[in-house]
């Protein structure tokens, strides 16, 4: 099977600077020929659009607000008032927004991606909607009610009279005062966005759905029982909403995909709900939190089945830029990892480039970087290398890897991963995420038994050695790896 490749783009500050390119405004329908030449060239199966739908003036005012504006000058020392244009999360409508060129560039945008094979992904952010939307004021029924005043609710002048709705939470941080807070309790909250994400789909083919974890019943039912549902009406909870909403998706395109940011362990419940693909944060904490064997442990105890519905990630638009947070060298080991794991590859507009700077997604520019060339070089030998390979497009297996010899414990730094696509040939990935060199043998699994001898080629570096399958297959293919070492090695019998 082949596994995607996504690339995420922060859509707002792109198009800004393509228009600042071209000395003339750009919309969607304008993208030129060779950017999608240039993501099909390095191998991307699924471009995500941060950011298309239309905000409103009540969120920008939220987005304005004085608490805000440090975190915006960090990122962008020249900021002007007519940059902040607010949360691309606080959706007023699901429409193409008018400056990106509206819902006929958009198409015109995914007519060009599906004609070079490649998919568009766009948000569904199913938990709140924005203070623009028109349905606080036409169907505030919809929403979580309250009783009065309090930092979690605002005062809504319906076509109903005045009501006081919730605003958009996570239970676990202060609200999102830009957002009102749907309903889940209510049969007539879930018709309407499962609705609304039968019309998303047909302009797409997949969803990144937002904090999707919110709208489990357990979760939901805890994070708002202090708020009655409205006019007494609930919903027998023995039905979860994305059962039913992502099976009517799929029922009328089964390829569509779905994928979930999810957190708090949850992930494997909303796998079982239809999901494809849920973030795999566990493996990023433990990556930027250098915790080696942490990773190992992580990777080998995680089912087979639910490791390849991870999407593996170094940076979204919501957390640091890895080149940040990370070294040259720390960057391409865990750079190839992600790359090399079954389950989605997930790959962030500037991540290529060594961007440093965070941006706020409440901006529509963001400040110039300097091209980092050395990741720059790097991304493009790896993924590349990759297409020439059967990483991502095979059969895969998780190795455990044995110790070198009693007392030496640097095998807990290193993961690998097999892949083969057809026989006899396959290659093996080696990462030591240690600063240190490390050791291991590789319990490669040999499915051509009768082949005796192999060639063992490094195809990121110069390394070739001839190895002898019996020894293989007796205790595995010993590596000695340097410090953060990132190795992808092609095996092939020898005549």
């Amino acid at each position: 099977m082949s596994f995607p490749l996504l690339y995420e783009i922060n859509t707002r500050c792109w198009l800004a600077e393509l228009s600042k390119e071209n000395k003339r405004p750009m919309t969607l329908a304008e993208i030129p020929e060779g950017q999608f030449h240039e993501w099909q060239r390095l191998g991307f199966t699924h471009i995500w659009l941060m950011g298309v739908w239309t905000t409103g003036p009540r969120a920008r005012t939220v987005a304005l607000q004085a608490h805000s504006q440090q975190e915006y000058s960090q990122a962008l020392p020249d900021l002007r008032e007519e940059d902040i244009v607010g949360s691309p999360y606080a959706i007023a409508g699901y429409t193409v927004a008018s400056a990106l060129g509206g819902d006929s560039a958009l198409q015109r945008f995914r007519d060009q991606l599906n004609a070079r094979g490649l998919k568009l992904i766009l948000d569904f952010v199913p938990n709140h909607l924005g203070l623009d939307h028109p349905w606080l004021k036409q169907r505030p029924e919809l929403f979580v009610q309250g009783q009065g005043e309090s930092p979690e609710t605002i005062l809504e002048e319906t076509n109903f009279g005045p009501c006081w709705l919730a605003h958009g939470k996570d239970p676990y941080f202060p609200p999102w005062t830009d957002t009102v807070q749907l309903d889940y309790r209510r049969a007539d909250t879930r018709a309407a966005m499962s609705q609304l994400l039968q019309s998303i789909a047909q302009r797409c083919d997949g969803v990144r759905c937002d904090m999707a974890m919110l709208l489990l019943n357990d979760v939901f039912a805890k994070t708002w029982e202090r708020f009655a549902v409205a006019n007494h009406q609930s919903l027998i909870t023995n039905s979860e909403f994305w059962s039913d909403a992502v099976s009517t998706v799929k029922n009328a395109s089964s390829d569509f995909l779905f994928l979930a940011e999810a957190y708090w362990g949850l992930e494997a419940r909303l796998q079982a709900l239809g999901f494809d693909y849920t973030y795999d944060k566990a493996l990023y904490d433990c990556l930027i939190a250098r915790n080696n064997a942490g990773v190992q442990r992580h990777l080998l105890e995680v089912p087979s089945n639910a490791r390849s519905v991870g999407a593996h990630f170094l940076e979204n638009h919501d957390e640091m830029r890895i080149a940040s947070l990370l070294s040259s060298a720390e960057h391409r080991a865990a750079a190839l990892l992600i790359l090399s794991l079954p389950g989605m590859r997930f790959l962030h507009e500037g991540q290529l480039t060594g961007a440093r700077l965070k941006v706020p997604v409440q901006l529509t520019r963001r400040a110039p970087e300097p091209t980092a060339l050395e990741i720059q070089k790097m991304y493009e030998q790896l993924l590349t290398t990759l297409q020439e390979s059967a990483v991502g497009a095979g059969q895969s297996e998780l190795l455990q890897p044995r110790d070198a010899w009693p007392g030496n414990p640097t095998a807990q730094n290193i993961t690998l991963v097999q892949w083969q696509r057809g026989e006899p040939p396959f290659n093996l990935v080696a990462v030591n995420l240690a600063s240190h060199p490390s050791q291991c043998y590789a319990p490669v699994n040999l499915r051509n038994l009768s082949v005796r001898n192999w060639s063992m080629k490094e195809l990121l570096g110069d390394q070739q050695f001839a190895k002898d399958a019996t020894e293989m297959k007796k205790n595995g293919v010993y590596l000695d790896l340097p410090p953060h070492a990132a190795q992808l090695f092609h095996f092939a019998p020898l005549e």
